[in-house]
């Protein structure tokens, strides 16, 4: 396996560009343009490897991987003592738990970007 296996790399379309955007989450900024989504991903595999000998080079540490990460399930939240009150009251209103509620709210909002 090689280093840049460690890393994500997402190719999806821009309707903003108006066309395939390459980038690779943690590792670089900026990402790959263009037509052709395979040629996109070809690109952005060499910028990513390009990116490593630079962490390399200038004697930098690499980030932390993004790839095969495993997610526990939880995370913290701030959105605010009034948010909280809403999304606490809505909750009751449907008859779920804030935490019910929240996930159903995050999983419809999601549901088009969904990670497998």
């Amino acid at each position: 396996m090689k280093i840049s296996d460690k890393y994500l790399k997402i190719v999806e379309w821009s309707d903003e560009d108006q066309c395939y955007v390459g980038t690779c989450p943690g590792l670089m900024s900026g990402g790959i343009h263009g037509d052709n989504e395979a040629k996109v991903y070809k690109e952005l595999c060499s910028a990513v490897e390009e990116w490593i000998e630079i962490y390399q080079r200038d004697g930098k540490p690499l980030p932390v991987a993004t790839a095969g990460k495993d997610y526990s399930g939880k995370f913290v939240l701030r959105v605010g003592k009034d948010l909280h009150k809403t999304l606490a009251v809505n909750a009751l209103r449907k008859g779920k738990s804030l935490n019910s509620y929240c996930t159903t709210l995050l999983r419809e909002e999601s549901a088009e970007y969904r990670v497998e």
